[in-house]
């Protein structure tokens, strides 16, 4: 899979048409064109055939390789247009040339001078969109808005309105330039999110400091980032102190205090100190890299809105087409006394205000602004399609530990049995989850405080969704919940405790039970409310016992949620919900490797970007790069927006058009004002669009 600049790609259809057909080439395992971003991610191993039919396609249109600083729009607008804006003004010179010296009587026939000064501002101003015309219909692609320009403006020469024929070609150009300078402009807005990608690392190599490509920097090397540096790479802070400038990853504007053992991400910009940072991934894996290539690869995912915009665009400009043509032949000879010219003009009115090009540039545009703008407050959509899918979730099903909790687990209670000392428990406790990444087996670890002696450790087994069965100093250790004791067959005479507990068992004889606590996040409470405040259900899931998940979901305000569950056991809670309604969508937050499942079997998963695991994010369809869970009704308000602005438009679009074609069937709409009308609709539709990007 890799991604190319497309040069010269100056519209939808022309996205489209090239994507359409290097998907039907052989070889072609996956090609995606973006329009908003110029760019293409194809899966090919023959690229001089891609480049062959993109020629054969679009001319125009050159494959480059994707520049390492992303370049989407290089010039000022004003060079980037300056041979549109030199033809129109020398078109619009003609014209007024042409209308000064036009006939004095109208039933005069034109002179040879007006004909010469109307035909030449027509050449100047439209033989781009006349020659598109006719190389489109050569290569069998007839219905585009170039036909339907070409196809009006040609028939007002025939029934002798040369002045609007010229005028509708010329303010169709007008509007084509405007409406590129406004997807230009939203073309830079969706750069500046991608300009986040730091340019160089200072590596620290014996002794010295050189500045290197953060491709280049290795796990484990060191790297120095002085005040007003970006962080480069993910990493650990090894010496110094800072405040760091977080709001390119999450949106949030208040500077972030690190000090020694602080973990960093790349993206970040430092503030105040000097910080010597342990790289902890390549930059291929961290999260800048995985933000820029979520934002910018988010297009291949299309929301059911755009496919079908795409698919009525299809159908709609021929069914225009011929709908013209019989409004043209059929009343004059249907009725007595109607003109031919009459009916032919009202056909070409029509022709001219059905463009549907605001509808296929502002809904993808728009679909593009929410996500950019969703990755601007730290949060990432995968593709558009789950941007829509947020707008219709109506239950959020929450895991509880790293998710609505810190996972900062402290011991605070060592309670023994059986003669047993604390010293004894936490010390088989620490070395049966000596190999355990799991934040409760670090907590213990933490308390235990003493090196692990792993030559004490043998036959090590772990049991799912139950806990740990390993062999210390020949004998014989479980660690884990109140569920392995009972499986174990261990006798004990108490099975709920209050908070997170791990039971210990020495030779099948209980030693005492391990409380470790946990903590809310933040902004959990408000998370939860704020979603019940929009109607949302809220429902939480845990492996934790009964009274630990009983004391969090009171806190949060949660009157739904089970406990005691296996990984299996959340995704058949999930199941269940998607079965009870199929109309509305479930989407469940979660952190953990044991998440995945259940992330990829939701409607829509969302992860934990920060802190989560690397096959949570993977799966999810949403990434909430702070680790808040208030993230998710903001996320929702994001998909909600987004969805307004794209139905603004289509309504918009579609009403402005349907009121100037009755308008111009009934001979009320002439073609000036349907020019204006079409522009208008596709300039305002382009910047309703851009406004989801604020």
């Amino acid at each position: 899979m890799k991604k190319y600049q497309l040069k010269n790609i100056d519209c939808v259809s022309c996205a489209i048409k090239i994507e359409e057909g290097l998907s039907k080439l052989e070889g072609v395992k996956f090609v995606n064109v973006n329009f908003a971003n110029s760019t293409m991610t194809i899966d090919t191993d023959n690229i001089e055939m891609i480049k062959s039919k993109i020629k054969e396609l679009e001319p125009e249109v050159e494959l480059h390789n994707l520049g390492t600083n992303r370049n989407l729009v290089s010039k000022s607008e004003l060079a980037e247009n300056k041979w549109a804006i030199l033809k129109t003004i020398s078109a619009l010179t003609l014209v007024i040339i042409g209308l000064i010296f036009e006939r004095e009587i109208h039933n005069t026939p034109y002179h040879f001078a007006e004909y010469l000064i109307f035909v030449t501002a027509y050449l100047i101003s439209g033989w781009n969109v006349i020659s598109k015309a006719f190389k489109n219909i050569i290569r069998g692609k007839v219905f585009d808005e170039n036909f339907l320009m070409t196809i009006a403006t040609l028939g007002a020469f025939a029934i002798d309105e040369m002045p609007e024929a010229v005028a509708v070609m010329l303010f169709y150009v007008i509007g084509e330039l405007f409406q590129d300078i406004a997807v230009n402009r939203s073309r830079k807005s969706i750069k500046s999110l991608l300009e986040i990608k730091p340019d160089y690392a200072n590596l620290k190599s014996n002794g010295e400091v050189k500045k290197v490509s953060p491709e280049e920097v290795l796990i484990g090397e060191e790297i120095v980032v002085k005040a007003g540096e970006k962080v480069p790479l993910d990493g650990k802070i090894l010496e110094g102190n800072s405040f760091l400038d977080t709001s390119a990853l999450t949106g949030e504007s208040v500077p972030r205090k690190v000090k020694e053992k602080d973990v960093v991400l790349a993206g970040m910009i430092n503030q105040s100190g000097l910080l010597t940072i342990r790289v902890t991934k390549l930059f291929s894996e961290s999260s800048i890299s995985r933000i820029l290539e979520l934002v910018e690869n988010a297009t291949s995912k299309k929301a059911e809105t755009e496919k079908f915009i795409t698919t009525f665009a299809k159908y709609y400009t021929p069914v225009v087409v011929f709908g013209a043509i019989l409004l043209a032949v059929l009343p004059p000879l249907l009725f007595s006394g109607q003109l031919f010219s009459d009916w032919v003009y009202r056909a070409l009115v029509v022709l001219v205000i059905s463009c549907p090009c605001a509808l296929v540039i502002s809904i993808p545009l728009g679909y593009f602004g929410g996500i950019g703008g969703a990755s601007k407050k730290g949060i990432l959509v995968k593709g558009s399609n789950f941007l829509d899918a947020l707008t219709q979730v109506k239950t959020v099903v929450f895991d509880k530990t790293g998710t609505l909790t810190k996972g900062e687990f402290k011991v605070s209670e060592i309670v023994t049995s059986n003669g047993f000392s604390k010293e004894q428990i936490i010390d088989y406790a620490a070395h049966a989850e000596a190999n355990s990444n799991h934040p409760i087996a670090k907590s213990i670890l933490e308390a235990y405080k003493f090196e692990i002696d792993n030559s004490r450790i043998n036959d090590v087994s772990e049991i799912s969704g139950h806990g740990i069965k390993v062999n210390i100093d020949g004998k014989l250790i479980f660690a884990g919940n109140d569920k392995l004791l009972h499986k174990e067959k261990i006798e004990h005479k108490i099975c709920d405790v209050e908070g997170t507990v791990v039971h210990i068992a020495v030779d099948t004889e209980y030693a005492g039970y391990i409380i470790i606590s946990d903590s809310l996040k933040d902004d959990s409470i408000a998370a939860i409310r704020n979603l019940r405040d929009k109607g949302i259900n809220t429902i939480m899931l845990t492996g934790d016992n009964k009274s630990t998940t009983e004391v969090f979901a009171k806190k949060l305000g949660i009157n739904k949620y089970y406990h005691d569950l296996l990984p299996e056991n959340k995704v058949e809670h999930i199941e269940k919900l998607l079965s009870s309604d199929s109309k509305n969508k479930v989407a469940f937050v979660g952190d953990g490797i044991n998440d995945a499942p259940v992330l990829a079997r939701a409607d829509v998963g969302i992860a934990m970007g920060a802190l989560g695991s690397d096959a949570a994010i993977e799966t999810a369809d949403v990434v909430l790069m702070t680790d808040s869970p208030s993230k998710v009704a903001e996320a929702i308000d994001v998909a909600n927006k987004t969805r307004k602005i794209v139905w603004q438009n289509i309504l918009f679009a579609l009403g402005v058009k349907s009121i100037f074609i009755i308008l111009g069937i009934f001979g009320i709409a002439t073609m000036w004002e349907a020019v204006f009308g079409d522009m208008g609709v596709a300039v305002l539709a382009i910047l309703n669009a851009t406004r989801v990007l604020k």
